[in-house]
């Protein structure tokens, strides 16, 4: 609920706080007081656009703060905790801290839990905490969808109308991958033939990895080949077979060395050295003159080999840059080829899979409606039962339907609330109701009806009494405290029958304050409240009559 709500430097108020409680907390006053401004400063919580000039004469900024308190309400605190955590906001319990600033320059700004937010956030909690009636603005029940879901609550729907949202979801998620596959299908479509050219271009070659490397190696030798063989030959011939060759030198010296070695064993390392040489020469020689043996010329070969490089540098070239490159691509193209040519038995099972799901968002649809149609006939009712005694005697309220053509995530239809308040007019939604007290009046029905089912746990009404009197302010005033039974309603009203039912009476006071106009709120208790009733009955807050007929109301409705 509202607990706090302070008002600095707004308008003519210097500095208010207003101190709230549970039930139905009631603010009074003189016209010119200063009512109005206190709607306006709750209308900035919940979003209202601010202007520099409503700051108060002299003041460099106005501030409007109110302090929420969640105890007792798990649902709308769990909520809200999730809200401030996805907005990156301090959660600060069973508290809620909302402010709004605006300064004199122009520049506005805001704070949820003493941490910095934009206007539309605080606007966004604002709403999930309280509900304004008698300003357009912020009538949440104008919204068809608001009263789409006033209607589930009231009939208790919401479990059939949850299982429509799922099922549309689910038809969506469908129909979204359907057009993925269409699209997708329309894009390979354009490129089928172009596809099938690469694919037939690269299959075709039959790649390997690391064949590039291989025919690079086998040409060079092939296309070497006489110069190769006759090299290998040349040092064949120097190393072993030719007459002082370098095998003949290196044994000479190995033999020399080994009879040094016998006349000093310090050289027996050197000879062994020479052995080991001579035995590597005539190795290298023999391998190499096997090789010069071995070297083939081709040109057949050859040629092959070179029309393989080329096909390998120009896939490379096209496909690459690298022929795994070139093979993955291939495999890539392959899918895509395969993606195309699969793409109808894929849309046909996608297809048939939407049909089930149109069948079973039409039918979840269907029992949903039904039951909406009848908690709509009850509603209607009970609604119309009410208003008479809220000074609209012939008024007709009803809970119109328009079918869509298909069903939505919201069922299978738009649900809008309708009526006329004064015989003999044709109905309208209540968004074009243009008397500001006689929509509060209906949603104060309203509110009387669903009372138990209504989220919000503050209710703020204002000129819910424009134009009326007597035994249509009483009825006003009962509806008022019958809603305070389960929710914090906080009512400005002019009407002392309104004002008796009052658990809290918070009176506005004009004064004077440096020189400048200046509003104030007290809290009446005992006689001075007997006095603010008396006043508003004749005028007249010390005559006895007006003050016995006050203390007669109070004892009716107080207590």
């Amino acid at each position: 609920m509202l607990a706090e709500l302070r008002i600095r430097d707004l308008a003519v108020i210097r500095d208010v706080s207003l101190e709230l409680a549970g039930g139905l907390n009631v603010l009074t006053g003189e016209t010119g007081a200063g009512k109005s401004i206190i709607v306006g400063a709750l209308s900035l919580l919940l979003g209202e656009r601010a202007s520099s000039e409503t700051v108060r004469a002299g003041a460099e900024r106005a501030v409007v703060e109110a302090v929420f308190d969640l105890e007792g309400r798990p649902g709308l605190r769990g909520r809200i905790a999730e809200e401030l955590d996805a907005a990156g906001l301090p959660d600060e319990g069973d508290r809620v801290l909302l402010r709004r600033e605006v300064q004199a320059e122009g520049r506005n700004r805001a704070w949820i839990n003493g941490s910095p937010t934009t206007a539309g956030n605080v606007g966004a909690f604002g709403r999930l905490l309280v509900e304004l009636h008698g300003q357009h603005d912020h009538q949440t029940l104008l919204d068809r969808e608001e009263q789409r879901r006033i209607v589930d609550a009231f009939g208790g729907c919401q479990a059939d109308a949850l299982e429509v949202q799922e099922a549309y979801e689910a038809l969506a998620a469908l129909r979204s991958r359907r057009e993925a596959l269409a699209h997708r299908k329309r894009e390979l479509e354009a490129q089928a033939d172009f596809l099938r050219f690469q694919v037939g271009e690269i299959e075709g070659a039959e790649l390997s990895q690391g064949e590039d490397a291989k025919v690079e190696a086998e040409l060079s030798r092939l296309e070497h080949a006489e110069e190769l063989a006759g090299g290998a030959e040349s040092i064949h011939q120097a190393l072993y077979a030719g007459e002082g060759s370098v095998s003949e030198v290196v044994a000479r010296a190995r033999d020399r060395a080994r009879k040094l070695a016998r006349l000093d064993p310090d050289l027996e390392p050197q000879a062994e050295l020479l052995d080991s040489l001579y035995h590597q020469v005539v190795e290298a020689a023999r391998d190499l003159g096997g090789y010069a043996d071995g070297v083939e010329v081709s040109p057949g070969r050859t040629e092959t080999l070179r029309k393989r490089a080329d096909l390998l540098f120009r896939l490379k070239r096209k496909y690459g840059p690298e022929l795994a490159d070139v093979i993955a691509t291939g495999a890539r193209l392959r899918a895509d080829l395969e993606e195309y040519d699969n793409a109808s038995f894929s849309a046909e099972a996608l297809d048939d899979e939407i049909d089930r799901a149109i069948g079973r968002l039409r039918g979840h649809a269907e029992a949903l409606g039904e039951r909406r149609r009848e908690a709509a006939a009850r509603l209607e009712e009970e609604v119309v039962a009410l208003l008479p005694d809220l000074g609209m005697p012939g008024a007709i309220f009803r809970v119109e339907f328009i079918s869509l053509d298909e069903p939505g995530p919201g069922g299978g239809e738009r649900v809008e609330f309708v009526a006329t308040l004064n015989p003999g007019f044709e109905p309208r939604p209540l968004s074009r109701i243009a008397s500001g007290g006689e929509l509060s009046r209906v949603m104060l029905a309203l509110k009387a009806i669903l009372a138990r089912v209504d989220r919000v746990p503050t209710l703020i009404f204002d000129e819910v009494d424009a134009g009326i009197g007597g035994q249509v302010a009483a009825g006003v005033g009962e509806k008022l405290a019958e809603v305070a039974g389960h929710h914090q309603v906080f009512v400005i009203t002019h009407l002392p029958q309104v004002a008796a039912w009052g658990d809290r009476h918070l009176r506005v006071e004009k004064g004077e304050s440096e020189g400048l106009a200046s509003s104030n709120v007290v809290r009446l208790e005992g006689d001075e409240r007997v006095r603010e009733i008396a006043r508003m009955l004749d005028g007249e807050p010390g005559s006895d009559t007006s003050r016995k007929h006050a203390r007669e109301l109070l004892g009716r409705h107080s207590g």
